[in-house]
C-alpha cells in the first residue's frame, strides 16, 4: 500500500529513520577496496565523486553514510517518497526524477549539486531492468569530469520482496559485505557511440563487484586487506587492499 497523506509520510520517515539505524546496527559489516581515499567520510584529496551500486541495496548505503556531503537521486514515483524523508533526515540532499518522469530537471540539478557534493546513484532505479544500468551516471561523469566509483554489495541471505528489483533487507545480525572500485575516470566530450560503451563497460564492472560482494557474503570466508566497517562521517568505510589496476579508469578497452 502506498503512502499518499503527506503527514503520513513525515511520520512514516521519522519512525523508519529511527528503527532503520537500530536493525542495520546488528550487522558485520566488512569490505574489501581497490583505493583508500575513495570514501566520502574520509576522503581528504578534495575530489567529488559519483557512487553508483543497484537499487536492491540502497538500505545499508543510506544507514553508512549519513550526513556525508551527498545528494541522492531518487525517482518521483510514490515509492520513493518514504525514501527521500529517510534520506533526508539522516544529512542527505536529494534530487527527484528519473527517466519518464521530470529527467531533465533532475539531471540540472544534479549537475548543479555535483559541483559542490558528492553524488550517488542507483543506476537501475527507479523501475529496471534489474542491474541494467543507465547512461545517466556515465554521462554525469563526463559533463561534470568527477569519478566514478562502483560499489558492490551482497547481504547473507537476504530478505527480499517481490518488486522488480527484489530489494533486499538484511536478516538480523547477518553479513553484509562490499567490494568496491577505485575511481573510474570518464573522459569528457564523449559521442553517443562511446557513451554506450562505457555504460556497458560499468555495467559489467558494476554486476563483477556485486557478484563478488554476494559470494563473500554468503560465505564465511575472509579476504586479504578486509576491513570492518564503522558507520558515521567521521570514520573510514573502507580499508586498503591489493591494487587492481583494471579498475582504475575508464577505458571499456582496457
Amino acid at each position: 500500500m502506498k503512502l499518499k497523506n503527506k503527514t503520513l509520510i513525515r511520520a512514516a520517515g521519522f519512525l523508519l529513520s529511527g528503527t532503520v539505524p537500530l536493525w542495520m546496527s546488528s550487522l558485520d559489516y566488512k569490505v574489501a577496496y581497490y583505493d583508500p581515499v575513495i570514501d566520502p567520510a574520509y576522503a581528504n584529496d578534495g575530489k567529488r565523486r559519483i557512487y553508483i551500486f543497484w537499487h536492491e541495496y540502497i538500505l545499508s548505503l543510506i544507514y553508512l553514510r549519513k550526513h556525508c556531503n551527498l545528494a541522492m537521486l531518487l525517482s518521483r514515483h510514490g515509492d520513493a517518497d518514504i525514501l527521500e524523508q529517510i534520506a533526508g533526515m539522516l544529512g542527505f540532499s536529494t534530487v527527484r526524477g528519473s527517466t519518464n518522469r521530470g529527467g531533465v530537471q533532475a539531471l540540472r540539478e544534479m549537475l548543479e549539486k555535483g559541483r559542490r557534493l558528492h553524488l550517488t546513484i542507483t543506476p537501475d532505479g527507479p523501475r529496471g531492468p534489474r542491474r541494467v544500468l543507465a547512461p545517466g551516471a556515465v554521462y554525469l561523469a563526463s559533463k561534470l569530469q568527477i569519478p566514478l566509483v562502483a560499489l558492490g554489495v551482497g547481504y547473507d541471505r537476504p530478505y527480499r520482496f517481490n518488486s522488480w528489483d527484489r530489494f533486499a533487507i538484511p536478516r538480523y545480525g547477518s553479513r553484509i559485505r562490499y567490494v568496491v572500485s577505485g575511481d573510474i575516470h570518464i573522459p569528457p566530450d564523449l559521442s553517443r557511440d562511446h557513451l554506450e560503451r562505457y555504460r556497458q563497460h560499468v555495467e559489467r564492472l558494476l554486476n563483477h563487484l556485486t557478484w563478488e560482494a554476494e559470494d563473500w557474503a554468503a560465505s564465511r570466508d575472509s579476504v586479504a586487506g578486509e576491513s570492518d566497517v564503522l558507520p558515521g562521517p567521521k570514520y573510514s568505510l573502507f580499508y586498503y587492499t591489493r591494487p587492481r589496476p583494471v579498475h582504475q579508469d575508464g577505458d571499456p578497452d582496457g
